[in-house]
This record gives structure tokens, C-alpha cells and sequence, in this order.
């Protein structure tokens, strides 16, 4: 067993690293837990620095090559986890960093535009919706909530590491999406247009906001269209992962009817 002490730096240091942003931007880490996460970020070409193992909590095997493998007791790995019922790995990563300017696009591309998008949970259920439908990439644009924030991993069960990511600042997105001749499309309740009745089928972009104000102006007057969810009941929104679902599948629906 190479590490048993809670006081252990390493120990401390993992426990900065899965609470602290500021942490992680300093030193370029991030953490990913859970077998089937590690399994899909290698999948995708990510390599970690140091693969740590609980040998009381693991159930299935995972050898890494030319990598860092320590075993860590269970109290060690409890202390560091940040799942109810750790399955005994965790991975430390170079934090990702991807330019936009990069990504091949698709001949008819299909954007997810998330603006402050504040829930880690909500963040990373939009990301697996993004790798479920094949869009091109998720554009996450002056984000409440950082896309390694460990939660968010976890949210997205991995997906993350399987769909193209970029944190951006709003105006970067939007020239980037124009200079690309991308159509946007900002979800409002608002609008006129249900979002069944519009074409999505040429090279687009879902852009949605938060739940309780919505998208700001910037994008709302940069739309070049605006739709709804019909929504018959008495509460006046939907859970934002929710309704980037729905209309990336009306995207969808559309391209291959």
C-alpha cells in the first residue's frame, strides 16, 4: 500500500484539486473518478499522470502503460472521492486545453451554445445529450460552473472526453459561429416559433441559458431565431438540460427524416 495517511500532502493536495477551481487552473490537473469514466477518457486518447487504486473498494482491472500507479488505502480514498460509493479509482489528468479554432466542423455542423449554465449536474447532463446526438461541439460560454469541476465529470459520465469542449467568452463564440455561416438559435419562452416549426437542418446553433433568466441580450439579439417549448402547465420553465435535449433531437429528427 504506498499511501495510508489522511495527512499524507498528496492526500491534501487531491483534496485541493477536487474542491478548488483556482487550484486546478494553477497546477493544470483535474481529477476523474470512477472506472467507467477513466475507461472512457483513455477510449478518447486522454492519458493520466497517475492512476490511484483502493484495493478494498475495486472490483475490475485498469493498467495504464508508462503511468503513475499508486495504491491508496480505503479511508485514503474515501477521503478523497467525491462519490457516495467510490468504486476505488481515480485518475489525475493534464486539464484539457483545445482551441476552437481547431475543431473541424462537420459538412452541416450542429453547435450547443451553453451560456452560464450554473449547475454541474445540469452541465454535464447537457454534455452526454451532446455526445448521445453527435453534435459537433459544446460551447460553453462564461461559465458559472468550470467544465473540470469534478461534478461535472461525473455528471457527464464521462462524455466530457467525448465530445469537443470549449470554455469561450460569449462575443468569441458568436464571431467564431458567424465567420462558420452558423445560423443561432436562442430557446426563449418569449418566442413566437415552436421549436418543432423551424428548419434546424442547415449548419446551426442551440444556444440556451440559465434557468431563471434565461439567455442574456447579447445572444437574444444576435438570435438569428428565436423559438419555445410549448409548455401547458403552471410552472414557467424547463430544466435547461432538458430542453437543449429536445431540440438537439428535433435537430436530429429533422436531418434524417
Amino acid at each position: 500500500m504506498d499511501i495510508t495517511s489522511l495527512q499524507n500532502p498528496r492526500v491534501k493536495h487531491l483534496v485541493k484539486l477536487r474542491e478548488d477551481k483556482k487550484q486546478r487552473q494553477k497546477d493544470g490537473l483535474i481529477l476523474v473518478e470512477g472506472y467507467d469514466e477513466l475507461t472512457l477518457a483513455l477510449n478518447c486518447g486522454f492519458k493520466p499522470d497517475t492512476l490511484l487504486s483502493a484495493p478494498e473498494l475495486v472490483s475490475q482491472t485498469l493498467n495504464v502503460p508508462d503511468t503513475e500507479a499508486l495504491t491508496v488505502s480505503r479511508a485514503v480514498f474515501e477521503k478523497i472521492s467525491y462519490r457516495d460509493n467510490p468504486d476505488g479509482w481515480l485518475g489525475i489528468f493534464p486539464m484539457p486545453s483545445p482551441s476552437l479554432n481547431d475543431l473541424k466542423l462537420s459538412e452541416t455542423p450542429l453547435v450547443l451554445v451553453a451560456e452560464s449554465v450554473e449547475k454541474p449536474g445540469n452541465l454535464g447532463a447537457i454534455l452526454r445529450t451532446a455526445d448521445a446526438a453527435h453534435v459537433d461541439a459544446v460551447l460553453v460560454c462564461d461559465p458559472r460552473v468550470d467544465v473540470w469541476n469534478p461534478n461535472v465529470i461525473r455528471a457527464s459520465r464521462g462524455a466530457v472526453f467525448a465530445v469537443p469542449v470549449f470554455e469561450v467568452r460569449s462575443p468569441e463564440a458568436l464571431e467564431w459561429l458567424k465567420s462558420r455561416k452558423m445560423r443561432v438559435l436562442a430557446a426563449t419562452p418569449s418566442a413566437d416559433a415552436l421549436f418543432t416549426g423551424v428548419d434546424m437542418q442547415g449548419p446551426l446553433a442551440i444556444a440556451v441559458g440559465t434557468e431563471d433568466k434565461g439567455l442574456t441580450d447579447f445572444w437574444m439579439d444576435n438570435a438569428d431565431l428565436r423559438v419555445k417549448i410549448p409548455m401547458a402547465g403552471r410552472v414557467n420553465s424547463l430544466n435547461v438540460s432538458i430542453a437543449t435535449a429536445l431540440m438537439t433531437y428535433e435537430a436530429i429528427r429533422q436531418r434524417t427524416k
